[in-house]
């Protein structure tokens, strides 16, 4: 498989140092640098695209993959507010994107307790619910996508919360995310259920970002051939 990289940052290095271990090429690599280099022949030359920019360049870097009609596997997060305009373009141009806010398989399977104790915990009204999620400084946007997908979860299951705010509670039926930015954190993200008499917690914390990087290949594995949207719920079979 021959891969355009497109950001090629901290993350962008390690994901290719994951491809070249697991036997595949890497065709494009593009930061800020040499942007230039992004056009549509040079997507073309690729077999897939893996995209972890910024979300400014975000949505413009899908539409050219879509245009490459290659697949595209992302993880940049802060552009969700325009998710459904872009599945009805991905519909009319046939394209493939895979996203995911996280592609940890350890916080896939955090997902999946989180919705099934949220479930659980809305039948117990004297337990009040908190997220925590601590990441590295340069971390862009605030909360970060995986903590607002944590926030989604919890919301979908519990009457009892209509809306996440962050850092701030006034009233309870909104659902605190407390967000904290230290050195060096790949990230660490804790859901917290708390009463008079107990607290309940499950939380994911990452050693290192090679696992975000090696989730990201495999979905790019997984996607080759496929048309459509998909996210790690797809590939993991959940």
């Amino acid at each position: 498989m021959k891969v355009a990289l497109l950001g090629y940052g901290k993350m962008g290095k390690i994901i290719e140092d994951v491809l070249l271990a697991r036997k595949h090429t890497v065709g494009l690599k593009i930061n800020e640098d040499n942007i230039k280099e992004l056009t549509l022949d040079n997507l073309k030359s690729c077999d897939l695209a893996i995209e972890f920019s910024n979300p400014s360049s975000a949505l413009s870097n899908y539409r050219l993959c879509f245009e490459a009609r290659i697949p595209v596997v992302s993880g940049t997060t802060g552009w969700l507010e325009h998710l459904d305009q872009l599945k009805l373009e991905l519909n009319e141009r046939n394209g493939t994107l895979f996203y995911s806010p996280n592609f940890s398989i350890g916080v896939n399977i955090f997902f999946k307790l989180n919705t099934f104790l949220a479930g659980l915990m809305n039948q117990h009204a004297s337990y009040d619910v908190e997220i925590e999620e601590i990441h590295h400084k340069e971390k862009l946007d605030s909360p970060s996508g995986t903590g607002i997908k944590t926030a989604a979860l919890i919301l979908s299951e519990m009457e009892r919360k209509d809306h996440w705010v962050e850092n701030f509670k006034n009233t309870e039926n909104e659902l605190l995310i407390k967000v904290k930015r230290e050195d060096n954190v790949p990230g660490t993200h804790s859901v917290d259920y708390f009463s008079e008499e107990d607290k309940l917690s499950i939380s994911h914390t990452a050693f290192s970002r090679k696992g975000f990087a090696l989730g990201a290949v495999i979905a790019a594995e997984w996607v080759i051939g496929k048309r459509g949207f998909f996210g790690m719920d797809d590939m993991l079979n959940f």
